[in-house]
């Protein structure tokens, strides 16, 4: 991929109504964010294998687009925005510990850590945060039933964004 090509997608998703791409082509992987979500807003990380243009990764630093001013952005195409949860009564909120992806599955295709009606108890792994392809287990941190599941696998969370709501034990 050139120089020229990386900054045609900045320059596109900086127009667009998208907040954040993760795009890979073979050994090449891009990520872009306009809020900020990742670390760093712009990155290329190139394995050896793969020959680059050395001056690539240094014009991607300087040609990263500015955060966009008050616009709401979808957090991603097939993910349904984060619509806030009310807490019933009752019940007790488990929080997203950081900003990313939720996946209610250890995997593809596996059952996932918990449903509706299950029985947690403070150490129970009721899902994953992945940001930046480190998967974070979350602990559901009180002992009870889940009684709502409030987000879906592969959705994008905020921090301290609902996750589930668990009916505590009497």
């Amino acid at each position: 991929m050139t120089e020229d090509e990386v900054l045609q997608i900045l320059d596109l998703v900086e127009k667009s109504n998208f907040d954040y791409l993760d795009l890979e082509i073979g050994d090449l992987k891009l990520t872009v964010s306009k809020s900020g979500v990742p670390a760093v807003p712009a990155t290329v990380s190139v394995t050896q294998a793969a020959p680059a243009p050395a001056a690539a990764p240094a014009a991607l630093a300087s040609a990263a687009p500015a955060p966009a001013a008050a616009e709401p952005a979808p957090a991603a195409e097939s993910a349904p925005a984060a619509q806030p949860v009310t807490v019933k009564e009752g019940t007790v909120a488990i929080p997203a510990p950081m900003v990313g992806t939720f996946y209610a599955t250890p995997e593809p295709g596996a059952p996932p850590f918990v449903k509706l009606g299950d029985h947690v108890d403070a150490e129970t792994t009721v899902g994953l945060v992945e940001v930046m392809k480190v998967f974070n287990a979350v602990s559901s941190g009180t002992t009870g039933t889940i009684d709502e599941v409030c987000v879906e696998s592969g959705q994008f969370v905020e921090h301290g964004q609902t996750l589930f709501l668990v009916r505590p034990d009497a």
